[in-house]
């Protein structure tokens, strides 16, 4: 929380100088009492006394006042909110080393599985697009509102052909372009989700389009799918060889860090969908300042309200 006139924050001290005042006051109170009965006779004197409801209505005032100071000093923060303008690509490797069953029940699938879920999770005003690729790029689906297209996009995944990531952000790049407005006076927000298991083997630099993602105001966020322990079987005339498959987890922490990116790695569905729905969450919107002076001054009116209404209900006047 920030304050636009943070001076009229001067006025919280007369609240520990109005308690100060209000404790003096109770001591001499007190004190009257004592001259008037001892305390021996003070229970047949004043049988029924009002305990802590004589300090409820000042406690009450005590607030209100500090939620006027507060209210003042015009109170902002900083908030997340939908963004009709922001654009989003799922970019899913699709090479054959994502047909390791080292997630159930295979990479690809687990990844499908996720990516569907993840439509559901951005705001349905936000555009979300996709690239589909191995060695190279073999789908792309400008961001939209609609999201038939993308679905139709991942459920045609089939595991084959190497791994061109270098590729597959530049056309990431290249539909966010087209797809890009303005939010107030600004490019609009946009990112690109990688999934990949694998080595860049062919295309273009990976790193280098990372770093034009960065310039361009996109960040890519990675997600590392797989354990050390995968494998793919490959069978030739004679017989089956197996090639363990782990996942390049540091090239990939490398992309998302480059393009200012946040960077998960993963070997289980579960943890692919936490994984995405927090991405969900923070895709499709942008920071927004709002001010909280209204909040603060009904609270205080509210306890004033509150403070007036319990003295003249216990003791028929007010404070």
């Amino acid at each position: 929380m920030s304050f636009a006139a943070p001076l009229f924050l001067l006025a919280l001290l007369a609240i520990p100088l109005a308690v100060a005042a209000y404790m003096s006051f109770e001591r001499r109170r007190r004190a009257g009492e004592r001259a008037f009965a001892s305390p021996d006779t003070m229970p047949s004197v004043a049988p029924v006394r009002p305990g802590w409801r004589r300090h409820a209505p000042m406690a009450a005032y005590a607030v209100a006042l500090t939620g006027l100071a507060i209210a003042l000093a015009r109170p902002e923060a900083t908030v997340a909110v939908p963004d009709g303008q922001a654009a989003v690509i799922l970019a899913t490797d699709r090479s054959v080393s994502m047909s390791a069953r080292d997630v159930k029940p295979t990479r690809l699938e687990a990844a499908r599985r996720a990516a569907s879920r993840f439509l559901g999770e951005v705001p349905d005003d936000a555009r979300v697009g996709s690239v589909v690729y191995n060695d190279r790029v073999r789908d792309v689906e400008t961001p939209s509102t609609d999201r038939a297209r993308v679905r139709e996009a991942l459920e045609d995944l089939r595991p084959r052909g190497g791994t061109a990531t270098g590729d597959a952000l530049a056309a990431s790049l290249a539909a966010l372009e087209r797809a890009r407005g303005r939010s107030g006076g600004k490019r609009a927000p946009a990112a690109i989700v990688l999934l990949s298991d694998g080595f860049a083997t062919a295309g273009r630099d990976p790193f280098a389009v990372a770093r034009e993602a960065r310039r361009d105001g996109v960040r890519v966020h990675t997600v590392a799918l797989g354990t050390d322990s995968g494998e793919i079987e490959r069978r030739t005339r004679r017989r089956t060889v197996r090639r363990r498959v782990p996942p390049d987890r540091e090239s990939l922490r490398q992309i998302a860090e480059l393009s200012g990116g946040r960077a998960f790695a993963t070997a289980d569905e579960l943890e692919l969908d936490a994984v995405y729905e927090e991405l969900g969450e923070q895709l499709g919107t942008r920071e927004e300042r709002r001010e909280l002076t209204a909040g603060f001054t009904g609270l205080a009116a509210l306890m004033l309200a509150a403070g007036g209404l319990m003295s003249l209900r216990w003791f028929g006047r007010l404070p």
